[in-house]
């Protein structure tokens, strides 16, 4: 039985040492692939290449998000300017609402309007009113 054992543990051992072999050759290549990608981004060779086809889609969603992004970004500020506009129509109406109320308590009291109407012929009565009671039959 120890030399089963044997046999057993040296493969046990090279599975996962080359599993962190293919793992590291991987994650290298990964790194590798995303630096010349980007070396091709920066110095504009994956313009040249036949994959440009394939990028097309993705380009004109870019653009699209962005044509969105700039539209969303105009009707926000035109939205602000009519909020600012509204908010001062507001408060110039509500100076004009006070004004207005205050010239009308002022020509509405009794000495005011006793004044005014003096050119016409009428006066003020002195007599304070008197209530009619009616008698029922």
């Amino acid at each position: 039985m120890s030399s089963v054992r044997n046999t057993l543990k040296p493969k046990q051992v090279e599975k996962p040492a080359r599993k962190r072999r293919l793992k590291a050759f991987t994650t290298l290549n990964r790194k590798m692939h995303v630096g010349s990608s980007l070396h091709s981004i920066v110095d504009g060779s994956f313009l040249t290449r036949d994959n440009l086809v394939k990028q097309v889609p993705f380009i004109l969603f870019l653009t699209l998000i962005a044509i969105f992004y700039i539209a969303n970004s105009y009707n926000a500020e035109k939205t602000i300017i009519d909020i600012s506009r509204t908010k001062r129509e507001l408060q110039e109406l509500r100076y004009e609402y006070i004004t207005t109320k205050s010239n009308l308590m002022f020509h509405s009291k009794q000495s005011e309007v006793a004044s005014k109407l003096k050119n016409s012929g009428l006066k003020e009565s002195l007599e304070p009113p008197v209530k009619i009671y009616q008698s029922e039959k």
